[in-house]
């Protein structure tokens, strides 16, 4: 995995939003252990405690759980996972509309335009 930081927002927030992405695509499996924070954090580039942080927000999220000598697992609610991929998918969907709005595209045009794409592809 490919980690990408920007200066935009806190370091910790951007790992929880690329964990999440990887949680809800399949990366990390359900009750798969997760590597350590170490390890995380060196794949990542990032200070541990910033990973600790980010993983600790997880585990309230409830998207990751502890067992006390095995580590971090993901978790296995099947409806917490999809809410996380409805909550992502709604995510992109407002970044899409937003990104076409700045082009002057107003939402009729917008909801035509991905209309006309999805033909496309059906094609």
């Amino acid at each position: 995995m490919s980690w990408k930081f920007d200066d935009k927002q806190p370091i910790y927030r951007q790992l929880i939003q690329q964990i999440r992405v990887m949680i809800a695509s399949g990366v990390y499996q359900p009750n798969e252990r997760m590597p350590s924070v170490r390890e995380l954090a060196l794949e990542a580039g990032v200070n541990p405690n910033t990973m600790q942080r980010a993983l600790s927000e997880l585990e309230k999220q409830g998207l990751m759980y502890s067992q006390r000598t095995s580590g971090r697992f993901v978790t296995d609610d099947k409806e917490a996972l999809m809410e996380l991929r409805k909550k992502l998918a709604a995510d992109y969907i407002e970044q899409l509309f937003e990104s076409l709005a700045g082009l002057g595209m107003d939402r009729g045009e917008i909801i035509e335009a991905v209309t006309q794409w999805r033909k496309g592809e059906e094609s």
